[in-house]
């Protein structure tokens, strides 16, 4: 509005200095004026349909902003407030940088006037004050009317502004209402399986917790059951360390798993093997004894001092040497062992088992020494450890199992030779019963006869005489006993006893 209100201002002054420059008379000038009082009415006119436009725009604007259900109304309402004030300020920009322009263009059109009207100034300032009276009486006039016209439209429109957009707000505040109600509903229909969800969670967390510390305090105990047994444990093998370092506690070490691995294998003492056997001034750990009277001598060598050492080295050049060190024991033991010659002593192979209690003893030291099994071989002794060993001695179990198949084999065809030889005897006295049982019944049936002819009858007629039951006589027999028809029965060959 305030646009259209400097548009009619320079209008006017469009039309002041207009008069300045026309030539014509004070009927011209009021033609001019007519002219520019219908230019203003058109002016306002279209300023009033621009009004109107404007305000179809802002309602439709106002509806636009009605229907985003979203904003609250503290929004709505501060955002009228800033387009208003924006629009005014644009306005302002406007109207001033018009007024601007046409100060600018009527200085100028005042400057070529004087110029080209210094001449009629004089001549006609008694009409020209006289109608720039009757100008300013018709300005003041046309702009009361315009301002007057202008506050009109403008209260009208802002009155018919405010009304639509306070029903429409209060339309959009029951729809808003209404349509929260609903989301609320939903809201709730949704948060309430979540708040009994997180209801069940909750517990499900509690009971979680309660479980972790259970089984954190377990496994607390757990580790402090662990820490004691590794200190227990670290301490033993401290101990055993150090009792290992001694000789005697080596050495018996040594027969211990000796004894176990042989046990393992299946072997019994004093059956399978015998233990510390003196045979001259020699006393090997163990005698396994084979079939057919022969042994195989085994003796137990425990060397790993220098083994030991070499786990606990501080580095890899000490480690090497206590490993070289521990290999050459080793082979001094190989070189004694085969120097006391024991298949010399006892009826076994032409070899000596020494027995090293642990499978890392034998794979440290051929580490450091690759040709350790061709010496031990040369010098008529194979080292074993435990895997080895059990593997030997199940040999010599099967040989001996194969052994006893053999022992049951033989006893079974001496009992076999011996059935033979009573089945022949059953045979000849199974023909002379059978003899025997047919001359009884022949004697039987002779006795049968006999009686009938020489007893029965006179009984009969005795019977006959007394009016007695008839005397039946017994029939004669005639079973045969039918001896065996195998003749192999009878005829069985002697066995040989020098088989």
């Amino acid at each position: 509005m305030e646009t259209l209100i400097g548009i009619a201002v320079g209008l006017a002054l469009g039309a002041v200095v207009g008069w300045f420059v026309g030539r014509s008379g004070s009927a011209q000038v009021r033609a001019e004026l007519a002219s520019q009082r219908q230019q203003a009415q058109a002016a306002l006119d279209q300023a009033q349909r621009a009004a109107q436009d404007q305000l179809a725009q802002e309602r439709a604007a106002t509806q636009a902003l009605l229907e985003q259900k979203q904003r609250d109304s503290d929004t709505l309402i501060e955002n009228e407030r800033r387009a208003s004030r924006e629009q005014a300020e644009r306005t302002a920009a406007q109207h001033e940088a018009l007024v601007e322009r046409l100060q600018a263009a009527a200085q100028q059109r005042y400057v070529e006037a004087k110029q080209s009207g210094e001449r009629l100034v004089e001549a006609e300032r008694a009409a020209a004050a006289k109608q720039i009276e009757e100008m300013k009486a018709d300005r003041k006039r046309l702009a009361d009317e315009f301002e007057a016209l202008s506050v009109k439209v403008l209260d009208q429109s802002k009155k018919t502004l405010l009304e639509a957009a306070e029903e429409r707000f209060k339309r959009a505040q029951l729809s808003s209402d209404a349509e929260l109600a609903k989301r609320e509903q939903a809201i709730k229909s949704m948060v309430d399986p979540m708040t009994k969800t997180l209801t069940e969670v909750k517990k499900e967390v509690a009971t979680a917790e309660t479980s972790r510390r259970e089984a954190h305090a377990a496994l607390n105990e757990q580790l402090t059951m662990m820490k004691g047994a590794s200190e227990k444990l670290f301490n033993e093998t401290s101990q055993l360390v150090s009792a290992l370092r001694a000789p005697q506690t080596r050495g018996r070490w040594g027969e211990i798993q000796l004894r176990t691995v042989v046990e393992a294998a299946g072997m019994m003492n004093h059956v399978d093997f015998d233990e510390q056997v003196s045979v001259d001034d020699q006393r090997p750990d163990m005698v396994v004894h084979l079939p057919g009277s022969k042994d195989i001598v085994v003796d137990a060598k425990v060397s790993f001092t220098g083994f030991l050492d070499a786990i606990n080295a501080p580095d890899e050049k000490e480690r090497a040497k206590k490993l070289a060190s521990h290999a050459r024991h080793v082979r001094n033991h190989v070189d004694q062992l085969g120097s006391k010659e024991y298949w010399e002593k006892f009826p076994s192979p032409e070899f000596v088992v020494m027995f090293l209690p642990a499978e890392n003893f034998l794979q440290a030291a051929l580490e450091q020494d690759p040709n350790l099994l061709e010496h031990s071989f040369s010098k008529n002794v194979v080292m074993a450890t435990p895997a080895t060993l059990v593997a030997l001695l199940r040999t010599v179990a099967y040989t001996w199992r194969q052994e006893q198949l053999a022992a049951n084999a033989r006893q079974v065809f001496d009992l076999a030779r011996e059935l033979h030889k009573r089945l022949g005897t059953m045979g000849g006295h199974l023909v002379t019963m059978s003899k025997r049982l047919n001359d009884t019944v022949e004697a039987f049936n002779k006795f049968n006869s006999s009686l009938d002819r020489n007893v029965v009858t006179q009984a009969r007629r005795f019977s006959e005489l007394q009016g007695l039951t008839e005397i039946a006589s017994p029939p004669p027999l005639e079973v045969q006993a039918v001896p065996a028809q195998k003749p192999d029965l009878y005829a069985l060959p002697e066995p040989d006893t020098d088989a």
